[in-house]
């Protein structure tokens, strides 16, 4: 297996080239090349055609390696201005993602574009839906999406909520909506269509089992809506947008608006904020779900004090949510 091994020598990192090879019952590491100090100057292609048998089997991760590296660089040699919750690491990430996005992805032909945006639409459609608790794989939706193909022994519900997310996503990139309360209750019912007729805001109080938050009572939910939106609109252009996006999810799921499909509606929009900031979309690993909640009810306490807020409750969940960032991205728009 072959990787890229860096060595920091004083204030520089050297890079080599390397390959892990079994030798009886040993693994040792051999160095092929070594490839200076600049990672700017490392080119997948001059590997790809002077060690194509070695680096085969590994050419992603390297290419990943090198990309996202180079861009974590970047972002350190930028001068970047301190954000309210975030520290200088995940600002680093943050903007490495961002920087690589509008400079590479957004620049890639329209087709290709579509492609990427694609893989990515799976990929969240399977794990926003999965930590609802619908049971398709990934495999499974990339027949249905791609082959057309239905999944066998799957719930028409299953199947229903794979195909709304990918429509409604699709929508809010072709459309770019203005956000706001008809938006966000057109978004729900989308999502919800054909598996839940309880279209609109909740006329009722609900109890979720096993989470220790209580909902706004059905009479406020309206109210607090309007209050987000309010604060989302006096706050974006003052709070960084990844902070943004990642205290709205938590806000709007605080408030639970409607009688079911509040985290799918939730990741949505939050994703739409981040898009609309010029920011990549991000994938919640469904893996990731028992800590994903946690951080969620952790950040509970921040809203106890005030709905307009922002506060050191939140630092653990933005942790979480700039690890599901860098772990989705580099694997999806290289």
């Amino acid at each position: 297996m072959a990787y890229i091994h860096k060595k920091q020598i004083g204030n520089q990192t050297q890079y080599t080239l390397r390959i892990s090879v079994r030798e009886g019952s040993r693994v040792i590491a051999k160095d092929l090349a070594n490839l200076g100090t600049d990672l700017s100057k490392i080119k997948i292609e001059d590997l790809e055609k002077n060690y194509s048998k070695e680096i085969r089997k590994s050419y992603k991760t390297i290419k990943k390696f090198l990309q996202s590296n180079h861009y974590l660089e970047l972002a350190k040699e930028s001068k970047l201005k301190s954000q309210e919750l975030l520290n200088k690491e995940q600002l680093e990430e943050i903007e490495a993602t961002k920087v690589h996005y509008q400079k590479e992805f957004l620049k890639l032909n329209k087709n290709t574009q579509k492609d990427i945006l694609e893989y990515f639409l799976i990929r969240f459609a399977v794990n926003s839906t999965a930590i609802e608790g619908n049971t398709i794989t990934l495999k499974e939706a990339v027949d249905l999406f791609v082959n057309q193909k239905t999944p066998k022994n799957k719930s028409v519900r299953e199947i229903h909520d794979l195909e709304n997310t990918k429509r409604v996503f699709y929508d809010l990139i072709d459309k770019n909506p203005k956000l706001d309360l008809k938006l966000i209750v057109n978004i729900h019912d989308e999502l919800l269509d054909k598996i839940d007729d309880r279209k609109g805001l909740r006329n009722h109080d609900i109890h979720i089992f096993g989470q220790p938050f209580k909902p706004t009572p059905f009479i406020y939910v309206k109210g607090d809506l309007e209050l987000l939106l309010k604060w989302y609109n006096e706050n974006k252009k003052k709070i960084h947008p990844f902070v943004l996006a990642t205290l709205f999810h938590h806000k709007f799921e605080q408030i639970h608006p409607f009688s079911d499909g509040n985290g799918r509606t939730g990741r949505m929009i939050m994703n739409k904020i981040l898009m609309d900031a010029k920011y990549p979309p991000i994938v919640i690993d469904k893996r990731d779900r028992i800590e994903y909640i946690e951080v969620m009810n952790k950040a509970d306490k921040a809203t106890k004090k005030n709905l307009v807020s922002v506060s050191d409750e939140y630092v653990k969940l933005l942790e979480f949510i700039v690890y599901q960032l860098r772990k989705s991205y580099w694997d999806i728009f290289l």
